[in-house]
C-alpha cells in the first residue's frame, strides 16, 4: 500500500487540477476503489498464478459520463520495462465505434488538422487495432480509410521508468494530455459528450 497505492492515489489527486485546465469533463478521481486507479490486486480465481498482487499501477482520467475503461480517457500505465502513457477510445463499442467514423467522415479536414498536427506528432503515435477490411458501409476509397478501419482510437507517449520516477513527471504527463487535447475533444463530441 505504501510503496504503489499511496503514492499512486497522492499523484491521482495533485494532478486534478492540471486535468481541469485541460477539460473540466474529465475527472482525477484519488478514492482507493472506484475512482481513477486500476486495482492494484489480481483476480487469482481462474489462475495458476496466486501472487495477489499486479507487478504494475495504473490509472484512467476518464469523462464524468464513463463508467469503464472503453469511455474517453487519459492513462498512465506503470510497470517494470513498460512505462507509458495513452489518450482516446480503448475497445470501444459497435454504436461508440460507429460515431467516431461517421464524425470523421463529416469533418475530414478537423480530423486531418488535428491528426497531422506537429504538436500532437511530436508527443505521440497512434496505436490499437484495425480491422483488415474498411468497416462496411464506409467508402473503401476513403480518404481516411486507415483510420476507419480502427477499432481504438488511442494515442501513446512511451517513457523510460527513470523519468517515471523523477520529480518533474507529472509536468511530463500533463505536457502529453495537454497535446492530446484536440484529438480527445474530436473523440469526446463525437460520441455525443460535452468537452
Amino acid at each position: 500500500m505504501r510503496v504503489v497505492r499511496d503514492p499512486m492515489l497522492a499523484f491521482i489527486s495533485d494532478f486534478g487540477p492540471r486535468l481541469a485546465r485541460i477539460s473540466p469533463r474529465f475527472v482525477a478521481d484519488p478514492r482507493p476503489h472506484g475512482g481513477s486507479m486500476f486495482r492494484i490486486y489480481r483476480d487469482t480465481r481462474f489462475s495458476k498464478d496466486k501472487s495477489p498482487y499486479k507487478i504494475m499501477a495504473a490509472a484512467q482520467f476518464r469523462h464524468e459520463a464513463g463508467k469503464d475503461v472503453h469511455a474517453p480517457g487519459f492513462y498512465l500505465h506503470l510497470e517494470p520495462g513498460s512505462v507509458f502513457m495513452a489518450a482516446g477510445l480503448w475497445h470501444p463499442d459497435g454504436p461508440t465505434l460507429d460515431k467516431v467514423r461517421r464524425a470523421i467522415v463529416s469533418k475530414p479536414k478537423e480530423w486531418k488538422r488535428i491528426t497531422t498536427s506537429r504538436s500532437l506528432r511530436a508527443q505521440v503515435r497512434f496505436d490499437g487495432e484495425s480491422l483488415k477490411r474498411p468497416p462496411r458501409g464506409f467508402d473503401p476509397e476513403h480518404e481516411f480509410i486507415d483510420d476507419l478501419k480502427r477499432k481504438d482510437f488511442v494515442t501513446v507517449a512511451e517513457t523510460s521508468e527513470r523519468e517515471a520516477c523523477a520529480p518533474d513527471f507529472m509536468n511530463r504527463f500533463a505536457k502529453v494530455c495537454r497535446a492530446n487535447a484536440k484529438y480527445m475533444e474530436f473523440l469526446t463530441r463525437a460520441v455525443g459528450l460535452r468537452w
